[in-house]
């Protein structure tokens, strides 16, 4: 998956090891600096239970292991 801004992710332990406890996060954009291959740097907001934005993070992940956040849990 190829985060675009606005998507919100369930980042876990599949898209790195620093995730052993899952976070939600709202992508704010996605850097296109060169790094290894598979992996990126993304720009957003962890969110709380209810959606709401707690915290401005940067996160570096392995692409394949990125997916949308379950359904109703969007913070939408």
């Amino acid at each position: 998956m190829v985060p675009q801004p606005g998507d919100v992710l369930e980042v876990d332990r599949s898209a790195s090891v620093q995730f052993a406890t899952p976070i939600r996060f709202r992508v704010i954009r996605v850097h296109d600096w060169q790094t290894y291959a598979g992996w990126v740097w993304i720009d957003g907001y962890e969110l709380d239970a209810v959606g709401e934005a707690v915290e401005r993070r940067s996160i570096f992940v392995q692409m394949a292991g990125l997916r949308p956040a379950p359904e109703g849990l969007s913070g939408d």
